[in-house]
């Protein structure tokens, strides 16, 4: 498949992206780390980069997403920034930047919006919708972060697959519900069973919820870009799909994936009845 020329589209908006979930137009989300990455992805039509905290693993080498620092994430946000002309763009919270106050984490989302970030991302739920309420009330668009939280991974005893249990699903559906009446928009659902995503984006119809391991029942999918590109080194998780097998380059691999996504066919959810 040839790539086409590309083709200027408008920039993506809060406010288009709540009219494709009300139409049901599915969400697409692609990690990115750099400039030349960003362009890419951007040019592919994808509606939503994530400056992810994985580059912890994918860019730094590091066996988690811990060590990253607020420093570090302003600096790639400022670089996805310069190759972005249209997606919207997520920029995660790491670890430590928003565990200790409201303030901190205040002060954090400040400094990756003024690197170019449209949106903060932060993982967990319960006392994290404290935090999300105060900063929504400060104008900061949030998206939560439910199911595998990779920044509390030793909490989790590793990458396990999380609400397999009635308890955990319950606590799960009350941590969306909680997250989404304190302001946050968008919540990336990771590494759960399919029914119990289903579950948060019933309960919360205004929510977008962006899965990743997760089934089809959300409103968007999320992919590290390298784990679908097949460049990351190791064990890839088992709702990854290969799309560079597909495309003869990297644009076309990324074209693939957001027509996978908008056409229902990735995620497989026979791989997600856990």
């Amino acid at each position: 498949m040839s790539t086409p020329a590309v083709t200027p589209r408008k920039p993506v908006t809060l406010h288009r992206l709540r009219e494709m979930h009300a139409q049901g137009d599915k969400i697409t989300m692609l990690t990115a780390y750099d400039a030349t990455f960003a362009r890419v992805v951007d040019e592919a039509g994808v509606d939503c980069i994530l400056v992810g905290d994985s580059l912890g693993m994918i860019v730094q080498g590091q066996s988690s997403t811990v060590p990253v620092s607020l420093d570090e994430m302003v600096y790639h946000t400022r670089c996805v920034v310069r190759g972005n002309r249209s997606a919207w763009v997520v920029g995660d919270l790491p670890f430590g930047s928003y565990q200790a106050s409201r303030e901190q984490a205040l002060h954090a989302s400040i400094a990756l919006m003024q690197a170019g970030a449209n949106m903060v991302k932060l993982e967990g739920g319960g006392w994290t919708a404290d935090t999300v309420l105060f900063l929504t009330e400060r104008g900061i668009p949030v998206c939560a972060h439910l199911g595998l939280t990779p920044q509390s991974v030793h909490a989790l005893g590793g990458y396990r697959i999380q609400g397999r249990d009635e308890a955990g699903a319950q606590t799960m559906r009350k941590h969306a519900t909680e997250l989404s009446q304190a302001g946050a928009v968008m919540m990336v659902l990771e590494l759960m069973p399919s029914a119990v995503a289903r579950q948060v984006q019933a309960d919360n119809p205004g929510l977008m919820t962006i899965g990743i391991g997760a089934g089809q029942g959300t409103a968007g999918q999320v992919l590290v870009l390298h784990d679908m590109l097949n460049i990351t080194r190791g064990k890839l998780p088992r709702f990854v799909r290969n799309f560079a097998a597909e495309g003869g380059s990297v644009d076309d691999a990324v074209i693939r994936y957001v027509r996978a996504v908008k056409e229902g066919s990735f995620p497989d959810e026979s791989l997600h009845a856990y």
